[in-house]
């Protein structure tokens, strides 16, 4: 009987595998020859199954289901050297199927693996918390797919090994969109832009540039126009491209017209030498591709068929400084209340400014005639033709006020002599970063009665078409 009792308690006892060699069945610990792998868990015939977790020298782990002897199933899987770590299926020691893969450098993935990579349809967080969801190929973006980028971009489109490519429509966070071909990340082929300046732009784009994009502003006309005295103009303007083409590509561009008063004339075409500026008005000279400077001077309003001169002369003054980077004209500085109809929005690369009318001496202008005009200026109709005149002095508008010299009475209208009008580009904010030069045309006012036929230039119907 005693010997019995001792038969029975020694089979209740687990069993002992031999020493070296992995358990059979149940549960169990087995530390490979190598040392690098120790396996704790669940054996069925000698082979891993079950759930059980896998130890690497190196500190990775593997811990989920095994089936005969392979990781397979559910897991969770850490990389030591990587810092990465994978919840989700297995097949093979793979992770194959769903899962969610967390990056150590920041991020995670959630979505479809096989063998390790992303592939099929899933979720990719950057670690600068960009957002891709759509399609994977061989670990890369590949197929359909729409992304949020850091600064509040949107694209959605097709995508090729990490690069957008094909067609596809990008919403920046500005406002503007763009959506047609793309090619390495750029835009490139066919698309249109609608830019929150509200120029819009329809045509081929290579390397992410417009390739018809306007360049300059081209006023139509010659190179002097000439007008009577109290005369209004139509001025047709064309953005072009270098090549002199009209970009007709392009809508919506915003152009400002403005004028301006030779800063010291000729006699032979006016009988005012300069204008004096009053200190406060702050006129700074503006240097023009016609050899000459000029200081800013007001349109007339077209709706009220009266001038404005305070108001556009406020205007003109504000912009009227160089900046370094544009010799050709003005700058945008802080907008004062402008001439009404003073601004347009090119279509298909054109513009007309109907009804341009120099308005009289603004306030605080003051017109000093010529040495002749001393005798005459009584006695002679304002406007007359005085060649061979001496201007009486030559100070510079804005200087200190000088006594003896002939100034004439406020005008009605502007003084025949010469002017400028400029056509700038004040589109907000600049379309792609760039605004076009600004562009002059020398305009000549004549005196009434003075013989000569005033240039009034017609519309254009191929310009604007």
């Amino acid at each position: 009987m005693a010997f019995a009792s001792e038969e029975r308690a020694t089979s209740c006892l687990p069993h002992r595998e031999l020493p070296g060699r992995p358990p059979r069945d149940g549960y169990g610990v087995y530390v490979y020859p190598n040392s690098f792998f120790r396996y704790e868990g669940e054996w069925r015939g000698g082979k891993k199954h079950g759930r059980g977790k896998l130890l690497f020298k190196d500190g990775s782990y593997y811990e989920g289901d095994f089936v005969d002897g392979e990781i397979t199933g559910e897991g969770c899987r850490h990389w030591a050297l990587t810092g990465n770590t994978y919840t989700g299926q297995f097949v093979l020691g793979e992770p194959q199927g769903h899962g969610i893969m967390k990056y150590q450098a920041g991020g995670h993935y959630e979505g479809e693996l096989f063998r390790g990579l992303r592939e099929g349809h899933g979720c990719l967080v950057d670690a600068d918390g960009q957002v891709y969801w759509g399609s994977f190929h061989d670990n890369k973006r590949h197929g359909r797919g729409q992304m949020v980028f850091r600064n509040g971009d949107k694209y959605e489109g097709n995508w090729v090994r990490d690069q957008r490519q094909g067609h596809g429509m990008l919403r920046l966070a500005d406002g503007s969109t763009y959506e047609g071909q793309w090619h390495s990340g750029v835009f490139s082929g066919q698309g249109s832009m609608a830019h929150c300046s509200g120029v819009i732009y329809r045509g081929i784009w290579i390397n992410g540039h417009p390739m018809a994009q306007a360049t300059r502003i081209a006023i139509l006309g010659p190179e002097v126009m000439d007008t009577a005295q109290g005369s209004s103009l139509v001025l047709t303007v064309q953005l072009q491209q270098d090549s002199g083409e009209v970009a007709t590509s392009e809508d919506g561009r915003e152009l400002e017209i403005s004028a301006g008063v030779r800063y010291v004339q000729l006699p032979a075409y006016s009988e005012v030498s300069f204008f004096r500026v009053d200190d406060g008005l702050g006129q700074t000279p503006i240097q023009t591709p016609f050899g000459f400077q000029c200081i800013s001077y007001p349109l007339s309003s077209p709706a009220s068929e009266g001038p404005e001169p305070r108001a556009a002369l406020e205007s003109a003054s504000t912009d009227s400084l160089l900046p370094d980077g544009d010799p050709g004209g003005p700058p945008a500085g802080k907008h004062e209340p402008r001439c009404p109809g003073s601004r347009r929005r090119a279509e298909r690369g054109c513009v007309q400014f109907s009804d341009v009318r120099l308005g009289p001496p603004p306030p605080g202008y003051h017109a000093i005639l010529f040495l002749e005009g001393l005798h005459e200026v009584g006695s002679r109709p304002r406007g007359q033709d005085h060649r061979g005149m001496t201007p009486v002095a030559q100070g510079p508008p804005g200087g200190s006020r000088l006594d003896g010299v002939a100034t004439a009475e406020p005008a009605a209208e502007a003084f025949p002599g010469e002017y400028v009008i400029m056509i700038r580009d004040v589109t907000t904010p600049p379309f792609l970063g760039h605004t076009l030069p600004t562009a002059f045309k020398h305009l000549r006012v004549l005196a009434r009665g003075a013989g000569q036929q005033p240039h009034v230039p017609r519309e254009d119907p191929e310009a604007l078409s």
